[in-house]
Parts: C-alpha cells; structure tokens; sequence
C-alpha cells in the first residue's frame, strides 16, 4: 500500500473572494470594541488582538491569504479582576437578586435571551464556518442543538422544582429539600464546539443561580459578539461577565484568589490540574470538567465490515476529528484487517476536501496554526516505527488543509499510539486476541468511551464486561457520540470530572439545601403562614407547567 501524491495548488483547494456564496462572505471585519462587565457594556480602548480566519482566499490579483475576521479585546489582569468583583457583588454571599430569584424568574430570564440569540442565528453561522472551518450544515446544527438544549434544560428545571415544592414528613420532621446555587463560577469552553459545548455548562450555571465568569475560546471567540448585547439586556447586573485576554495568565490568578467556587471547563486535563491545584481552598471548588479522550474502536472478526467502516469514518473524521468523542484509535481483528482497511481507505479517499459552504464537504481547514505541523510529525514518527499511509494523499498539506491520513499498522511505538491526535489522523492496529485491545483501554490514561463492532453475542457480552467499568459509554455497532443530551455525558479517569446531562449538569452546578421543622402543630402552622402569605422564594409550593 503506498501514497501517491497529488498535484493540487492552492487555487484548485481554496478559492477566490467573488467565487464564495453571497449568504456565506464575510464583508467586513468584526472589531469588538466593547467588553460585558457588571452589566454594561463598557468601551475598550487598549491593545486588541486580531482575529483571523482558517480559511485562505484570494483576491482580485490572485494573491492569497489567510482572512482578517476582526479583532477582541486583549485584556489584561485589572479587568479580569473587575470582572470578578462584579460577579461577586451580584452573588453577594447568596443574597444577591439573581441566586435568591425565583426559579420562574430566572427561566424567564433564560428564555429571553433564546429569543434575542435566534434573531442572531446567520451571523453566529457565518462566523463558525469562517473561524474555525466548520461545515455549513455542521454550523447550522451546533446552533440549533444549543437551543435545543436550552430548552431541554428548562423544561428539566421545572421538573426538579417542581419536586422540590413538595414538603416532607419523616420521622416526625418535615423537611423541604431544593437545590441551591454555588456561587461564582469560571466558564471554559472548547474551540470544537465553541457555542454548544461552552452552553451546556454556561446555562445550566445560569439557571441554577450561579454567577458566571465566561471566557470564550481562542478560536471561535468573535461568535460571541453578536451575543454580548442579549446578555447584557436579559440577565440581571454581573450576572454574566466576560474575560478576554491570555487565559494562561488570566485564568491562573483569578483562581488563585480562591473566590472561583466552580471550575467549568472543557480542555484538557493538563490544564485542569493546573488550574485546581492554583486554588488555595480545594474543599471549596466544584469542578465541572470534559477532558482528553483517546476513544478506541474494536471491530471484531464477525463484525458487519460495511457498517463498522461508515461509523468509524464518520466517527474517525466528522469535523475534521477535533472532537473528543471521536474514535482515534481503531483496533481491528488480523483476521479482517486487511479488507477493513481496504474498505476503510476507500471510503477516506472519497471524502471530499474544500471550503465550509460547499455541499457534501467533509474535509475543511484547520483553525488551530500549529495542527498540520504536529499532524505531520506524528505521521513521520509513525513512519519511522513501520506504519504505512495507506490512503492515497493522505497526510499532504496545503496551507490550513490537511487530507486525512490512515495508518497501518500502528504499534504502541508511535506517539499517535496513547497520544490524542485531536486531528484527521487515523491509526490502526490490528490484534489476535481481543485481550490486547481491552488492555489497551485497561492502561489507558483515558476512559471516555470505546465503540465494539461485532455480531455475536456471547462475545459482545464479554467485551462489554469488561469495559464497563474503564469507560464512560460503550457504543454498540455505532460511533462513539455525545448525544443524546438526555443521556450521561461523562468519563473516567483523565477523561472527565462529573456527568453532563440535560438532567445531571442542573445538579452539578447546585447543592441540594434543605428546611426543616418538627412535625408539631406549631411547626404546621408556621409553614403553612409562610407558604400561604408567597413571601419566601425557598419555602414555597409554587407548581410551573
């Protein structure tokens, strides 16, 4: 199996200004000007960093170049600060307006910033596909689901307050139970899925009475602009602050102060340790945390090979596999390795490499500089240790391009072997014995999930046993995936710090309190003047539909 090289040119991958759909250029630069501190939005005018696109386009003289998409704020430390300041004053200790509102209240709040956010759907669109090279349609649906998902939790708040205004009775006391916000909390989000993933803990914090610090990613960072006025308009003064500049530097010293009560974050685990340890007062910090994933696929030798190749396709290399519930690390029985990879390859080579706005593209650029550089190496070093690139072109580079490269066979020699490659690289390995890639997983420092191909059951149930307890999720014929949000989200081991969910992030971003009494006839009657007089936002039977 060898590589050919293709002969392609930048103006045969990207292309020219006038050739891009009217409804997907970009006209003109984004320049935020401004940054939402305390509930306002208060003019910046210090340093600002620019903004460019993966994308490169040509202009009228045939000139090529990476797009200036605008510029942010380059803050620095005093507004960080201030940010936390105000923060802390809406929380107030728990007595501030936004964590003692009612739970309607709140919800209301929540719901009109949805209504202000929709009428921005095409500008956030436009600005994921242009800054980090997401597919049109892919674009489309991480808007849409992150609606979707606010609404889901929604109608999951009114549940769990609703059960909440019941009042119970054991053991002569009677106590109400409902949950409670935690306090300031430090919002992380990934460059992947800039929007839905930073929201799934971003609203779930909001909504249960946390005040938010939110510092968006450094690639797709400018989606938030179109954002910042409903923000400032739906929620209440410092509910909801954002922070730009070097996060290495920021992030660090606000956690230093030991006034983050919630680290919520989406990264990587290097990065989270460092931050939890910079906390002075652990015992007081809820961590909320996606972590690395190195998510393998076992293709048993009586596996359906038609479907375990569309599903690891399409597992390996949806967006470009910077996710990380994307298989990266496939093993597969010698007795069907060979045709598997055939039929893999095949299928990797009809995927078709361009531009986001162009129908069927799978392949686009890549926002991260430094990626097709640390791509190469990894395929270099796999080289250099017996692996092959088995698809034609796979592995070539054209600016912020690069074609998918599949390996095999892969050996635990190579980095891409244990490391994360978090790009559209795919190793290979295959095994005699399905020992060797349960141990794989077994010793790896990650346990997000694994996806098992395979038609017999006795052998599927084995498997699965012996998985079940190193991995978040075990995938039956099927890719490994997030959704749906209704279900657990969730990892072992370097993967992951509690479980996300439409229904568990509400509990995670808040502590159950309780109120109790003696079930005497004056503890009666004293609860039933609070809750007939409606002047408690905790003590109270209130029912939501």
């Amino acid at each position: 199996m060898t590589t050919n090289e293709r002969t392609e040119t930048v103006e045969t991958v990207f292309c020219a200004l006038e050739s891009i759909p009217e409804a997907c250029r970009i006209r003109e630069p984004l320049y935020q000007r401004n940054i939402l501190v305390d509930g306002e939005l208060q003019p910046w005018a210090g340093k600002m960093r620019s903004v460019h696109s993966t994308i490169v386009v040509g202009d009228t003289h045939g000139r090529f170049s990476r797009v200036e998409l605008g510029a942010i704020p380059d803050a620095g430390a005093d507004e960080a600060f201030r940010a936390l300041d105000a923060a802390e004053a809406a929380y107030d200790h728990g007595r501030g307006a936004w964590p003692t509102m009612r739970v309607a209240e709140r919800i209301a709040c929540v719901e009109d910033f949805t209504r202000q956010i929709i009428s921005k759907r095409s500008e956030v669109i436009k600005l994921l596909m242009w800054e980090i090279g997401k597919t049109l349609k892919d674009s489309e649906k991480e808007f849409d689901r992150t609606i979707t998902y606010i609404r889901d939790t929604i109608d999951e708040l009114k549940k769990l307050d609703n059960k909440g205004a019941q009042f119970q009775v054991v053991e002569g006391t009677i106590g109400q139970i409902r949950r409670s916000p935690l306090g300031v909390t430090l919002c992380l989000g990934p460059y992947n899925y800039p929007m839905n993933e930073t929201f799934t803990t971003l609203i779930p914090a909001l909504i249960m009475g946390n005040v938010v610090l939110l510092k968006p990613p450094r690639f797709g960072v400018l989606l938030y602009a179109p954002m910042l006025e409903a923000f400032q308009s739906a929620f209440p003064k410092g509910v909801i602050n954002m922070l730009y500049g070097n996060g290495a530097e920021l992030v660090p010293a606000l956690m230093a102060t030991g006034r983050i009560n919630v680290l919520a974050l989406i990264g990587s685990s290097r990065v989270a340790d460092q931050l939890k340890k910079a906390h002075p007062k652990s015992n007081r910090l809820r961590a909320v945390l996606g972590l690395d994933a190195k998510n393998a696929a076992i293709i048993l030798p009586d596996a359906d090979l038609e479907l375990a190749v569309r599903e690891c396709v399409a597992g390996s290399l949806s967006f470009n596999g910077q996710r990380c519930t994307a298989i990266k690390m496939i093993f597969v029985h010698r007795a069907v390795a060979d045709e598997f990879v055939r039929r893999f390859s095949k299928a990797v080579g009809v995927l078709k490499c361009g531009m986001p706005w162009e129908d069927g593209v799978a392949i686009t650029p890549l926002p991260d500089p430094g990626k097709c550089e640390y791509l190469s190496a990894c395929i270099q070093d796999a080289q250099d240790h017996g692996a092959v690139v088995v698809n034609d072109g796979g592995g070539t580079v054209l600016e912020t391009l690069f074609r998918p490269a599949v390996l095999y066979p892969v050996n635990s020699l190579m980095t891409v072997y244990r490391e994360e490659q978090f790009g559209p690289v795919v190793p290979i390995a295959p095994f005699d014995d399905v020992e060797e890639a349960l141990d794989y997983v077994v010793t790896s420092d990650y346990g997000q999930q694994v996806s098992i191909f395979g038609n017999e059951p006795a052998q599927i149930a084995k498997v699965v046993d012996a998985l079940v307890n190193q991995v978040g999720r075990i995938n039956l014929n099927t890719q490994c995936q997030r959704g749906p949000d209704a279900f657990p989200f969730a990892g072992r081991k370097d993967s992951a710090e509690g479980t996300l969910s439409v229904h568990d992030a509400l509990r995670a971003f808040s502590i159950r309190s309780m109120v109790s009494a003696k079930a005497d006839t004056g503890s009666k009657e004293l609860i039933k003047a609070i809750v007939e007089s409606n002047t408690s936002r905790f003590i109270n039977t209130d029912f939501m539909f």
